[in-house]
């Protein structure tokens, strides 16, 4: 296996653990939006670090949506397409709250780790 794999594989792991963090986020920031206009905006807000490919990100919608954490309707997009539209509900809300405290309480940690000197 060579390295670039192993690098990706590395790099996919991490955003599935926080993928849902991040739409979640961006629903509660933004409002109703398509699964085209969320990645959009989180590789937009990530300066592009982050590529999202969308059956990525409607997996995550899907898993959102069972979970309850989001809802969704059919509208129309920008450009008069018709586009499923999603909304974070009030127990998104809360397991956005949650998310967010573990996220910092792990950021805080790792920051930590990484500031110890021999």
């Amino acid at each position: 296996m060579s390295k670039e794999v192993t690098r990706n594989q590395k790099k996919t792991d991490i955003l599935q653990g926080t993928l849902d963090l991040m739409v979640l986020k961006t629903l509660d920031a933004l409002g109703p939006l398509h699964g085209y206009g969320i990645a959009r905006r989180i590789e937009q807000i990530s300066d592009s670090v982050l590529q999202l490919n969308e059956g990525t990100v409607y997996t995550a919608l899907l898993r959102l949506e069972q979970q309850g954490w989001i809802a969704s309707e059919w509208g129309s997009s920008e450009n008069n397409r018709r586009a499923r539209f999603y909304s974070i509900s009030r127990s998104g809300r809360k397991q956005l709250a949650r998310e967010t405290q573990e996220w910092e309480r792990m950021a805080g940690v790792i920051g930590r780790l990484l500031q110890v000197r021999r």
